[in-house]
């Protein structure tokens, strides 16, 4: 059965094309290159870039781009969306070009977010990125478990859960469901691709201003978070949460607020789920030690 395999790269419209190039190499290590049509990418890899901003005032997550694997795989899994009656696009050969592909399709979720479904990446490059000077380790975990993850904010909760699991078709990896306040829950799903990173794609049940309430990048050296950490504070950054810990997806990281508002976390020590072993839980806390929230932070 034809299934997404990673998530490839994610495309924002930001109001300040330069403040975003500033906090990408200054403070998170990213290489940069400006696209054809006057876009912004971020490479972490060979990949011709993994984030793509373009200039716009929604200054939030627009799309969000799943490798399928082969061209036959992407043609098996079109027809399994199409047989759930999901409203699929071919895409042109503008768009194919722009995202470095060999053919794209699209589908539009409930929370407002286009993902698109591609075979054949193209476009990369010999310099690994060309990544900023800044980072300690060797960069970023990328490669089969693609960048990392994304977590819109869903409209609809339940609705967002059923759509990501039973039309996208990825894997549930667990929830939590922590008290916050008497009778007041915070609410996360937590979903994996095919090849396992502990999650690709989360949703929640929060107030976010935001459809994306954040996009997370694994370093593959520890220090780099805690140095990432200590240059966003010095450059006046704001931070989200404090470094802290995971319970499920065993990730130590920190979250900041990034130019267009909503938050960055950087990690490392991801978990990635092995199929034959994986039994989903449901956690009660979010974190099970740090990530203090800094109570002076507008949503």
């Amino acid at each position: 059965m034809a299934e997404l395999q990673n998530l490839a790269y994610v495309v924002f419209a930001v109001s300040d094309l330069g403040a975003w190039r500033s906090f990408a190499t200054d403070i998170v290590g990213l290489g940069t290159v400006t696209t054809p049509d006057g876009g912004l990418g971020l490479r972490m890899d060979d990949h011709p870039w993994r984030m793509l901003a373009t200039q716009g005032d929604d200054d939030d997550l627009t799309h969000a781009g799943w490798d399928v694997g082969s061209a036959e795989e992407l043609d098996a899994y079109v027809a399994a969306l199409r047989a759930k009656g999901a409203d699929v696009r071919e895409e042109d050969a503008g768009r194919v070009a722009a995202r470095c592909v060999a053919r794209l399709y699209s589908l539009t979720d409930p929370n407002g977010v286009t993902h698109e479904f591609f075979s054949g990446r193209t476009g990369f490059v010999q310099d690994g990125g060309h990544l900023s000077p800044i980072l300690r380790g060797a960069g970023f975990t990328t490669g089969d478990l693609g960048i990392g993850h994304i977590l819109p904010v869903s409209r609809d909760y339940d609705e967002g859960v059923a759509w990501y699991r039973d039309i996208l078709g990825l894997r549930y990896s667990d929830r939590i469901r922590q008290l916050i306040a008497p009778g007041v829950y915070a609410d996360a799903t937590f979903f994996h691709s095919a090849t396992g990173r502990h999650h690709s794609l989360a949703t929640g049940s929060f107030p976010s201003s935001k459809r994306l309430n954040h996009l997370m990048l694994e370093y593959r050296d520890m220090n780099d978070v805690g140095l990432a950490c200590d240059r966003a504070k010095k450059a006046g950054i704001p931070i989200v949460l404090e470094l802290g810990h995971h319970p499920n997806d065993q990730m130590f990281s920190f979250y900041m607020r990034t130019p267009s508002g909503f938050g960055m976390e950087l990690g490392h020590g991801g978990l990635v789920i092995d199929e034959a072993s994986w039994e989903p839980q449901i956690y009660d806390r979010m974190s099970d030690w740090g990530h203090a929230r800094n109570m002076n932070m507008a949503d």
